[in-house]
């Protein structure tokens, strides 16, 4: 298994914006949302990863290739820089999963004399349900 490729901190923007919803007073006077923005093309992320990462269908990734995760969902600036960044470290190791490549199999000929015989089996179960005729 592979190791995940680590965001480098100098790649990764963070900006302190006010959180939305309800918090009273507080939540107009401090701003304790973050703001994450990672740009996938100019990191130094390797090029497989970069490219899974960009193919996620992922709504957060623009059409640009920048990564924006916005976590407010705690009342502090530390605590959602540190889910913001575990998100986006979330990301890149789904993105470092290699997926195992399959491989197209016959099925043996006792699975399809099984598959005929069963078949031929339920066809008589259900020949046995027809009109008896006289």
């Amino acid at each position: 298994m592979s190791a995940v490729p680590a965001v480098r901190d100098d790649e990764v923007e963070l900006v302190a914006l006010r959180a939305r919803g309800p918090g009273g007073q507080n939540v107009n006077k401090v701003s304790n949302a973050v703001q994450l923005r990672f740009d996938v093309r100019a990191s130094s992320l390797p090029e497989a990863v970069k490219a899974r990462l960009l193919a996620l269908a992922d709504r957060r990734i623009t059409a640009e290739g920048v990564v924006v995760i916005r976590a407010q969902s705690h009342r502090s600036l530390e605590k959602n820089r540190a889910e913001a960044l575990a998100r986006l470290a979330e990301m890149v190791a789904r993105a470092a999963h290699v997926p195992r490549q399959r491989r197209a199999t016959k099925p043996t000929r006792a699975a399809q004399r099984r598959r005929v015989e069963a078949k031929i089996r339920r066809g008589e179960v259900k020949a046995l349900r027809r009109r008896v005729a006289d």
